[in-house]
């Protein structure tokens, strides 16, 4: 605990006398953004790296707690998507004076939610395209354009993502997607961070065993 204070998910400024990262949660106004507590942002205005999200597609960008998102990342939305499903891409019905009325979402390739999980890290400048889930604990690399889902404790790279490799091993990960620590309080996280921090992974495999009791 610094300066006898507990840490504060809901300033927007977590760290003093520095305006270039943020904590996200307190600076959303969209209500279809939905970001957990103390996943921060590398620079001042995470809304505008949140394009094309267009009220009447209803999607939402959902993203957990804990997270780092570097500068220059980029979430777009459903609303840059063209209709593929006919002879022409062009939105006639967004333009003044063009004969078409407004397509019914169910012929617009909507592709859902898009949603981010716990402690997940991205890089500078990545982006996150329509619909893609990024599991808890993956890193997405710098530069990366995301397409397709990305499984928990991942690392993907590249235009487009690819996999890398697995952070951990199967057993590894099945205990932390068990343990949930980002959903546990201050105090709990705080006791914690010794093991959360550790490189020696198998004394790490040991003490999450004991603290999930198996």
């Amino acid at each position: 605990m610094k300066n006898n204070e507990l840490p504060n998910p809901d300033i927007i400024n977590p760290i003093p006398n520095y305006k270039n990262i943020i904590y996200i949660k307190p600076t959303i106004k969209n209500p279809n953004i939905i970001v957990g507590d103390f996943t921060y942002f590398g620079d001042i205005d995470f809304e505008s790296h949140v394009t094309h999200h267009y009220d009447f597609n209803g999607d939402k960008l959902i993203i957990g707690k804990f997270c780092q998102i570097a500068s220059g990342v980029n979430f777009i939305m459903n609303g840059a998507n063209h209709q593929m499903n006919s002879v022409s891409t062009y939105p006639f019905y967004i333009f003044e004076g063009w004969e078409q009325e407004t397509p019914a979402l169910s012929k617009m390739p909507i592709k859902g939610d898009t949603v981010v999980g716990n402690d997940v890290w991205i890089g500078q400048n990545a982006t996150i395209l329509p619909g893609v889930h990024i599991g808890d604990g993956a890193i997405i690399g710098l530069n990366s354009v995301v397409t397709k889902n990305i499984e928990p404790y991942t690392i993907a790279a590249g235009n487009p993502a690819k996999i890398i490799r697995k952070r951990f091993d199967d057993e590894l990960i099945k205990l932390m997607l068990e343990l949930k620590w980002w959903d546990k309080s201050i105090e709990e996280i705080n006791s914690i961070i010794p093991i959360l921090t550790d490189n020696n992974l198998e004394k790490v495999k040991k003490e999450v065993r004991s603290l999930l009791k198996i």
